[in-house]
């Protein structure tokens, strides 16, 4: 684990906020020189603490603003069952983000569609036809009223 001094906190604090910052701005947010941030946001990217940027989009204008978590359970807690389920999720355009995690369920997922309809057809058509899924459990969003994930 690489250590993070103040400065390198507030760079990497200001670029999650924001990727798109200038140098120059980032700099004087920082309360570093311009060549002296820029050399340290190179050495961040290099050693690859920051990984990358991207560009926030607009689910609502995209038509993709109907956003559901998912529990998903397995029948089948194998490798080869959990590698099955997590080859089928990254074809799944709809699945934004799966997580493997601990607790009464394998997975959670972020699936990211037009509507509710659209969410049904994902649920009985793709989801629950990955062999060895036995329980789904939804939670539909109604809001957002603080999201950093970026």
């Amino acid at each position: 684990m690489a250590k993070i001094d103040d400065i390198t906190d507030r760079i990497l604090h200001e670029l999650s906020r924001d990727g798109r910052l200038s140098n120059i701005e980032l700099a004087d947010r920082v309360g570093l020189s311009p060549s002296a941030c820029l050399r340290r946001v190179q050495e961040l990217e290099k050693t690859g603490l920051i990984k990358g940027y991207r560009a926030i989009l607009d689910r609502d204008q995209l038509g993709q603003g109907f956003t559901v978590y998912v529990m998903v359970g397995l029948s089948d807690h194998s490798k080869a069952s959990q590698e099955r389920f997590e080859s089928a999720m990254r074809t799944a355009p709809e699945v934004t983000e799966c997580h493997n995690v601990s607790g009464v369920f394998e997975y959670l997922l972020r699936v990211e569609v037009p509507d509710l309809a659209s969410y049904k057809t994902f649920h009985t058509d793709k989801l629950g036809q990955v062999p060895n899924v036995n329980a789904i459990n939804s939670y539909m969003v109604m809001g957002s009223p603080k999201n950093m994930r970026g």
